[in-house]
């Protein structure tokens, strides 16, 4: 089965009976009788639903097990001329005769061959098989020594000719189940049943693989920007954020989280499975539907009142280039940001600030930034930590042990660039640099952490840059914020709106009675009324008077006075962009609460 055979094994047969009657493969009366015979074979023989219609129902091996594979996420193999070269059809041959004839006996039931070891991992040994699901796989890993292991599928049709080549003979093995079916004595049923016991168990730890790439496979499916794995009493969690709200997509009982984590940790490059102490970064890379995506993995050392022993909270980042903007004009500036934005870039020299929580978007607007100033012309060197989306045109620059942030902007500065970004300014020496690199020519972008952007102008203030380095480096500080957009197809007009809270997130009395508001209603094609997000920005751009109003400054810099100073040329406050989307029938008034608090006005 491809999770345990308790509530993961209703997990099996939702995926995979939605996605063969989805497809038309089987009609709905068949999966309903072979769920009542998956319901009569309790116990450790139990077979899940693909093997059970192929074998029962006589549904075509290779419709059902190809589906099988796609839904959780195990490669498929063509064993065609290019895959079975000489030197490959060897190492199956000596692979095959290595094992006694019992063990050859189990590759004949599981229709499995050794294929290869993996070029990037040599201890990882390839096994092929029409049914990736197969109990007995583990044991066949087993068998062959191997110290890791992965399925991957081949098509009945292709892979039959290869085991009567190997296994010719062996096949009498089928035959004397039948024989001796009948023979078997109590005793022999209960040391039987045992052992499956045990097989289950190993099957259950290594099926956790094809759980993590399905896992991997449907949060890029489902647009989810991260997902959260999260140990608990029950068991482990497994969260995809979509549209910046986190939603159960799979609860595994039955399961040590420590395996979990293990399996996570094995598969993520720089993460180290027996150190459960330090918070570790990791990287993973997979091609999914034909397209690379790249994971970063934050494992972190967690306790809780209900657990004794030490668990990990794992958080992986989904880096979907598909989903990099590099044309400004997409970013959803409303018109003042906009304008003052590109003056902003256009500058030979300065910075340009991005203001706002984790997950507000701000380095998908730093990457279209840069996109519009990269020219041939132009040197643009990045300093990043970690560097999450490759830009066409620019130098990145990955931080690590032994290259810190001193150390990369020092050796940035003898590179002769054009363009900087830095990717966060986190205290004085990297805000220091940051501002010196803006003040000698340079254009330069980082992001900072506020509220909002005229906190950031005392925020650098207090971090000890002085205000006239403040007043003159900086072109622009940008807030940003995401907020959920209503589904186009469902949303429905709101026919007595609620005037109070209208007027408590700042709308007018000729606002609330002049135009049309929406809510929320929820349909196949969203996640509960909602479908993606759009951006509303604060964008206070640095004109003379603002410049005057910061040097002026004593002990303290007053962030009303720059406020209203913004507000007088332009500049939409957080909320007021919120509130713009709603009066574009985008949003709906509760996000305006949702994306922005009452001093954000």
């Amino acid at each position: 089965m491809a999770i345990a055979a308790s509530s993961s094994g209703e997990k099996f047969v939702d995926k995979v009976g939605f996605a063969l009657l989805h497809k038309g493969i089987v009609q709905p009366e068949i999966i309903t009788k072979a769920l009542a015979v998956k319901e009569r074979e309790q116990g450790p023989k139990q077979r899940n639903i693909a093997q059970i219609l192929v074998s029962d129902f006589n549904i075509d091996h290779d419709l059902v097990f190809r589906e099988v594979a796609h839904v959780y996420a195990f490669k498929e193999v063509s064993l065609d001329e290019k895959t079975l070269t000489e030197e490959r059809l060897s190492f199956i041959r000596q692979m095959v005769e290595s094992l006694t004839p019992e063990q050859r006996e189990l590759l004949v039931e599981a229709k499995a061959l050794p294929l290869k070891f993996d070029e990037n991992q040599p201890e990882k040994l390839i096994i092929v098989a029409g049914d990736p699901t197969h109990r007995a796989l583990p044991r066949i890993a087993y068998y062959f020594r191997a110290r890791k292991y992965e399925v991957v599928y081949a098509r009945i049709t292709q892979l039959q000719p290869l085991l009567e080549e190997f296994l010719r003979g062996d096949n009498a093995y089928l035959e004397s189940i039948k024989d001796i079916e009948g023979e078997i004595s109590e005793d022999d049923f209960e040391e039987s049943l045992v052992d499956e016991e045990a097989l289950d168990r190993e099957i259950n730890k290594s099926m956790l693989v094809n759980l993590f790439e399905g896992m991997l496979v449907e949060a890029v499916r489902q647009g989810a920007s991260d997902i959260h794995i999260i140990p608990g009493k029950r068991g482990t969690e497994f969260h995809f954020r979509v549209d910046g709200k986190l939603k159960l997509w799979h609860l595994q009982e039955g399961t040590r989280p420590e395996a979990i984590s293990a399996v996570i940790k094995d598969r993520s490059k720089g993460t180290d499975r027996f150190n459960r102490e330090l918070a570790q970064d990791g990287f993973i890379q997979r091609v999914i539907d034909n397209v690379v995506i790249r994971f970063r993995v934050s494992v972190l050392p967690v306790v809780a009142l209900e657990m004794t022993q030490k668990l990990e909270s794992i958080v992986i980042r989904v880096l979907d280039n598909r989903k990099v903007i590099t044309d400004l004009r997409k970013i959803g500036f409303q018109p003042y940001a906009y304008k003052v934005f590109v003056k902003s870039i256009r500058k030979p020299q300065g910075m340009v600030i991005l203001t706002g929580p984790t997950g507000s978007g701000k380095s998908t607007t730093l990457v279209a930034a840069l996109h519009s100033v990269i020219t041939s012309d132009v040197n643009v060197l990045t300093v990043e930590d970690p560097v999450e989306y490759v830009i066409d045109g620019a130098r990145q620059i990955k931080l690590g042990p032994k290259l810190d942030f001193d150390r990369a902007i020092r050796a940035i500065l003898r590179h002769d660039p054009d363009i900087v970004m830095v990717g966060e300014m986190r205290d004085k020496v990297t805000a220091d640099i940051a501002i010196k690199l803006a003040n000698t020519g340079h254009l330069t972008f980082s992001t900072l952490h506020t509220n909002d952007a005229p906190s950031a102008v005392s925020r650098l203030y207090k971090m000890g840059i002085e205000p006239f380095l403040i007043a003159y480096a900086i072109n622009l500080i940008v807030a940003q914020r995401l907020i959920r957009t209503l589904c186009e197809k469902c949303k429905r007009k709101v026919e007595k709106i609620d005037v109070a809270m209208a007027k408590a997130a700042g709308f007018t009395d000729e606002e609330i009675a002049t135009n049309t508001f929406y809510e929320p209603v929820g349909c196949p094609n969203c996640n509960g009324g909602y479908k993606g997000r759009a951006a509303i920005h604060e964008a206070l751009y640095f004109t003379a008077d603002i410049r005057r109003a910061i040097l002026k400054s004593g002990s303290d810099i007053d962030e009303d006075i720059v406020r209203q100073l913004a507000q007088k040329h332009g500049m939409l406050s957080l909320r007021a962009s919120a509130r713009a989307r709603v009066l574009e029938g985008r949003a709906c008034i509760q996000e305006v609460f949702a994306a922005t608090t009452d001093n954000m006005e």
